[in-house]
């Protein structure tokens, strides 16, 4: 692997430099999640540098949970949960791009309903209209991370049902028919995973799982989407940031 990034006249310190390119190896994928790094040995001689300075790159990457030093077997790299930003309207599949895994689906159901009373409530369409239930299990890599459960007013429906359900990104799919989210209000609450919901993510029922509620409206302030998705904690939490 290059060292181009390593210049000792640069000015900022070593394993400052350092610490960057191991970053940039384990968000690009070079490094696996579960996976050994390379000796402080074969390090030092990597980026000539002395064992002390390979030492605080990695602690730095320790201490920020990308690294993890395993007991008689060496330094792994940690399995990455994915990241929700509070404050932008981003798809599953786009945080999963962004992150640098490969977004999967596995459908579960699509089907028109007209009993969903509360979610047709709050997609304001006509008492007895039918609207387009999917529920989804979505993975980053081989991963199971959430289970997505979306409803759409039928013509939204009408569309996303000309598509692959398995593959599709929903907004991607809109936005090719010209059809815009604008604003979304969400709701995140802390659950337990029944049996059911356990099964379907590869985890022990009553598990911890973040449920976000999300309803999207359109450009003319009309609501569109309604969904609900079960997070794995262990594998997905959100960042919000905050100013004064």
């Amino acid at each position: 692997m290059s060292t181009s990034k390593i210049n000792p006249n640069k000015g900022e310190a070593l394993y400052l430099q350092i610490k960057d390119v191991l970053i940039d190896r384990i968000q690009s994928g070079a490094w696996k999640a579960d996976t050994l790094i390379p000796t402080e040995q074969e390090l030092m001689k990597e980026f000539d540098v002395s064992r002390t300075t390979i030492r605080q790159a990695i602690s730095i990457l320790v201490q920020n949970e990308l690294l993890e030093k395993k007991q008689g077997r060496g330094t792994v790299v940690k399995q990455q949960k994915l990241v929700g930003n509070l404050g932008q309207l981003k798809g599953f599949a786009e945080e999963v791009v962004e992150k640098g895994q490969i977004p999967r689906s596995k459908l579960l159901r699509a089907e028109y309903r007209d009993d969903l009373f509360h979610e047709s409530d709050m997609l304001e369409v006509k008492e007895g209209e039918p609207i387009l239930l999917i529920e989804r299990i979505r993975f980053a890599d081989d991963t199971p991370i959430a289970l997505e459960r979306t409803c759409w007013p039928k013509e939204i429906g009408d569309l996303l049902l000309k598509h692959d359900l398995h593959q599709a990104r929903y907004y991607e799919i809109l936005e090719n028919y010209s059809v815009y989210l604008k604003s979304a209000n969400e709701r995140i609450t802390a659950i337990n995973a029944t049996i059911h919901e356990a099964d379907y993510l590869g985890i022990r029922p009553g598990e911890a799982l973040l449920e976000m509620t999300r309803l999207s409206h359109g450009i003319h302030d009309r609501p569109i989407e309604y969904t609900k998705t079960k997070y794995r904690s262990d594998q997905y939490h959100y960042n919000i940031q905050l100013k004064r």
